[in-house]
């Protein structure tokens, strides 16, 4: 394997898990093992930094703005309606969509925490009130992992010793619950004003149509070439929660945004034809 050579302090404003992923897509170990030190572990405040907590919210929101904006206007192109109907239809999808969006991120977001909160309560009681029986699932737990003999009876011993890691434990390997101290509402509110900015992207000839007459003759090109430059760069910030490389990735969602909007272009174009729409 071609070994690059050590990351430079070009990337010292980095987050160490960000610089970590870029090492690890290098194939620089060198850097990677540095970067695993226990004084760099140290001086990292862990990992899931305020932003990065609604980095997917924002993106996911983006995607879906954009794509279904697109979507809609397409779908009044192909049916060669007039184009102020692509606009009045385009921003009431906008909105209603994504208030739905944001409102059906928060009620997810809200439930699943009520739910580890009222597993956490259970778990807390059962350990307080059945402390060996919960002590013997933790064995059964790890026993199941592997460990064996006094290994076994050190990391029950150790982790039955302190109560929130106890509850914890078996938060996450008896239910697969994790802890998220983020906020349904900043999650909803992300998702919301990301969608509405993607997905503003392939009305602005619409809007601004009015203006210059070349957006006015040219409105759905125009739209169609803003909306691939916006698909295309949503589709590469993916690449900050998936680890996709950008290109990749910027070339999926530009993919997966014209293949939505041709179909509804075609629908469009199938419906005026049968029923005579635009005449």
């Amino acid at each position: 394997m071609h070994v690059r050579e050590p990351e430079k302090n070009k990337n010292v404003k980095k987050s160490r898990v960000q610089r970590v992923r870029e090492a690890y897509t290098r194939g620089d170990v060198e850097t990677q093992k540095r970067l695993h030190s226990p004084d760099e572990i140290g001086k990292e405040p862990w990992h899931k930094t305020e932003q990065g907590k609604y980095i997917g919210q924002a993106v996911y929101g983006a995607s879906d703005g954009i794509v279904t904006t697109f979507a809609a206007i397409s779908g009044v192109a192909g049916a060669s309606l007039d184009p102020k109907i692509a606009l009045i239809i385009g921003l009431a999808n906008l909105f209603a969509d994504g208030l739905s969006m944001a409102i059906g991120d928060y009620l997810s977001e809200k439930s699943e925490r009520d739910y580890l909160e009222s597993e956490r309560e259970r778990e807390t009681w059962e350990v307080e009130h059945i402390p060996e029986a919960e002590k013997l699932e933790v064995r059964e737990i790890y026993k199941k992992k592997g460990l064996e003999g006094e290994n076994l009876d050190k990391l029950v011993d150790a982790i039955t010793s302190d109560k929130k890691i106890w509850v914890d434990t078996m938060l996450h390997e008896e239910l697969g619950l994790f802890d998220d101290d983020s906020s349904p509402l900043k999650s909803a509110l992300v998702t919301f004003f990301a969608f509405l900015v993607a997905g503003f992207m392939p009305l602005i000839t619409y809007v601004f149509a009015s203006q210059w007459e070349f957006l006015a003759q040219n409105q759905f090109l125009i739209s169609c070439i803003i909306t691939a430059i916006t698909l295309f760069t949503v589709g590469a910030l993916r690449q900050i929660v998936t680890g996709v490389k950008w290109f990749i990735s910027g070339f999926e969602m530009l993919l997966i945004g014209g293949l939505s909007a041709g179909v509804a272009y075609l629908v469009g174009w199938i419906l005026n034809v049968i029923f005579k729409i635009s005449a």
